[in-house]
C-alpha cells in the first residue's frame, strides 16, 4: 500500500507543476506577453472566472473568447514562427518589424498579445481613473466621460474587425483604432506607442450576447475597466 502511494504521488507531480506554470506565470506577462515554456508562445490564464464580468460580459463568450479564438492565435503563431529564424523573438521583436514578416505572423501575433492585454484590461467591479493616469485624461480631454466619448467614437467607427486604443505616444495620451489584430506597437499602425487601454470590436467578443449592437457592448464595457492595470500600462509607458 505504501508503495503504491508513493508510485501515485509521483504520477501527479507533472500536472501539479505545469498547472502551476500556467497560472504563476500570467504575472510575468508585461512587457512581451509571451511565455517561455519549450520555447513556445502559450495561452495565459485569465485572472478571473469567465462569468466574473457578468452582465456586462456573459460566460459563454468569456469562455469561446479565451479558450477558442486566443487558443488558436497562440497555435497558429507557434506553427508560423516554427522552425524559422523569428523562432525564440518576443512579440515586441516581431512587432518592430511586423512589416516584413509574412501575414499569419503579424495576425497571430496580434491576436496572442493583443488578447493578453485585454484580459488584464477588465475586472469585476471596474473603477475609475485615479493617479497620474487621471490627471493626464483630464488634461487631455476634459475628463473621463469625454475620454469615454472619444474611445467609442473610434470603436463604432472601426469598419469591420479591429480595436479601438488609449495610447501613449510621444508623452501624450491619444485615441486611435487598429484594424484586425494590429495594434499600436507595430510598424504598420497609423498611431504608433505604448498601449493603455484596449477594446476588442471583433463580432466574436460580443456577438452572443449584443448581436449587432456594438454600441451598446463598446459603453457597457467601461463599468469593468480595470483602471488600476490602465494606471500600470500608463506608468510603464512613461518609463
Amino acid at each position: 500500500m505504501q508503495r503504491r502511494k508513493f508510485i501515485l504521488s509521483l504520477a501527479s507531480i507533472p500536472v501539479l507543476a505545469s498547472t502551476n506554470k500556467i497560472f504563476n506565470s500570467f504575472d510575468k506577462i508585461n512587457n512581451n506577453e509571451r511565455k517561455t515554456f519549450m520555447g513556445k508562445f502559450e495561452l495565459p490564464a485569465l485572472p478571473y472566472t469567465y462569468d466574473a464580468l457578468e452582465p456586462y460580459i456573459d460566460k459563454m463568450t468569456m469562455e469561446i473568447h479565451h479558450t477558442k479564438h486566443h487558443n488558436a492565435y497562440v497555435t497558429n503563431l507557434n506553427k508560423a514562427v516554427d522552425g524559422t529564424e523569428l523562432a525564440g523573438k518576443s512579440l515586441e521583436e516581431l512587432f518592430m518589424n511586423i512589416s516584413k514578416y509574412p501575414a499569419p505572423v503579424r495576425n497571430n501575433g496580434g491576436g496572442h498579445f493583443n488578447h493578453s492585454f485585454f484580459w488584464k484590461l477588465m475586472k469585476k467591479g471596474g473603477g475609475i481613473p485615479t493617479g497620474e493616469l487621471a490627471s493626464a485624461i483630464n488634461s487631455t480631454f476634459g475628463s473621463p466621460d469625454d475620454l469615454k466619448k472619444k474611445f467609442n467614437e473610434a470603436a463604432l467607427g472601426r469598419f469591420g474587425s479591429g480595436w479601438a486604443w488609449l495610447v501613449s505616444s510621444n508623452g501624450k495620451l491619444v485615441v486611435s483604432s487598429t484594424p484586425n489584430q494590429d495594434n499600436p506597437l507595430m510598424d504598420v499602425a497609423d498611431v504608433k506607442g505604448t498601449p493603455v487601454l484596449g477594446l476588442d470590436v471583433w463580432e466574436h467578443a460580443y456577438y452572443l450576447k449584443y448581436q449587432n449592437r456594438r454600441n451598446e457592448y463598446a459603453e457597457n464595457w467601461w463599468n469593468v475597466v480595470n483602471w488600476d492595470q490602465a494606471l500600470a500600462n500608463y506608468l510603464s509607458a512613461k518609463k
